[in-house]
């Protein structure tokens, strides 16, 4: 059992996510697989994780739509507080085109030079924003058919 719940808890998720359980259909193959990503500032930082967000990883994700790869990108932060261990400041939901679109690997390098000639302090950046973040998690969702049987 111990050996069961340590290759269970080191199989990376995109590899537990893209386990298929019965035979996919071609219909269920090209519905949008939503993720939502959560994102946990440190105290303080919130409009610096935000701008830098919207300056550096945004640009790529409006890309990513464009080039079809992406439906949709949202973000929200919650009005009110909660407790501090539930707490997140923003999250992100990203509509990739399909589960398969989602978990194949996507080479953004060539996208992140175009967009970001300055690669030094796009860099730099990105470190920074990950650096001012107390936690961060990614949670695929999916819709619940409320009016069916």
């Amino acid at each position: 059992m111990l050996l069961l719940s340590a290759l269970i808890l080191t199989t990376p998720l995109r590899f537990v996510l893209a386990a298929p359980q019965t035979a996919p259909t071609t219909a269920a193959q090209d519905q949008p697989f939503v993720v939502e990503y959560y994102y946990k500032v440190k105290w303080g930082h919130a409009e610096e994780f935000i701008t830098l967000f919207k300056k550096n990883h945004y640009p790529l994700l409006q890309k990513e739509i464009e080039l079809g790869r992406l439906l949709k990108v949202s973000a929200v932060s919650p009005r009110y507080h909660t407790t501090e261990d539930g707490r997140w400041d923003y999250r992100v939901t990203i509509v990739f085109k399909n589960a398969a679109t989602a978990n194949e690997g996507f080479d953004e390098k060539s996208l992140l030079k175009q967009l970001f000639p300055d690669q030094e302090t796009y860099k730099h950046e990105e470190q920074h924003r990950f650096e001012i973040l107390d936690a961060h998690w990614d949670l695929p969702i999916k819709n619940i058919d409320l009016n069916s049987p």
